[in-house]
């Protein structure tokens, strides 16, 4: 038989050990259930770009851009970056590495020449073929599957978690395959 020992509490009210002992050791294990969910979850994404990259030879993030590009025909930087909920000049950079591989021509506006529209090239288009989806990345897809309350109730609960970790929250437009 257990013994249970009473500690006062600053309250002047006993409490017992063994109630604190085990209501620690249920933090720890809920503790240790949610980290190994956020592994699997981390694995999952990882494995994803992984592939990508070992099918395609571009990042997932390139691949993101390049799929928004090819279906929507002379999208613009700004369009292209607010489509990926990244910063513009993130998106920049993007395009930068696309056409430089020959995936991506660029090309004035017509109207506003300082508008720089996209269009997917040959070889771009070859590299999607090769590529397996989802193109925006398995997370982003899955999240897009879940019913509202759901999403509501994650963010909020991440919200706890990025405060708790005094997290940088300026990381939250870097694509996942950045990272």
């Amino acid at each position: 038989m257990k013994s249970v020992q009473s500690v006062k509490t600053g309250t002047g009210k006993a409490r017992s050990t063994q109630s604190t002992t085990s209501s620690k050791a249920r933090k720890q294990q809920a503790a240790a259930r949610v980290l190994r969910r956020f592994r699997i979850v981390f694995n999952a994404v990882k494995s994803h770009f992984r592939d990508i990259e070992r099918r395609t030879g571009v990042g997932g993030a390139q691949l993101w851009a390049l799929s928004i590009i090819a279906g929507t025909p002379s999208v613009g930087i700004g369009a292209l970056a607010a489509a990926m909920d990244i910063r513009q000049s993130t998106a920049s950079n993007l395009v930068k590495s696309l056409i430089a591989q020959g995936y991506v021509q660029p090309r004035k506006g017509e109207q506003d020449r300082r508008t720089t529209l996209l269009t997917v090239l040959p070889a771009g288009t070859a590299i999607l073929k090769r590529a397996p989806g989802p193109f925006s990345g398995v997370l982003p897809d899955a999240l897009g599957q879940l019913a509202p309350e759901i999403l509501d109730r994650l963010d909020q609960d991440l919200g706890t978690l990025i405060a708790a970790l005094e997290a940088d929250t300026r990381a939250a437009n870097i694509p996942l395959a950045d990272l």
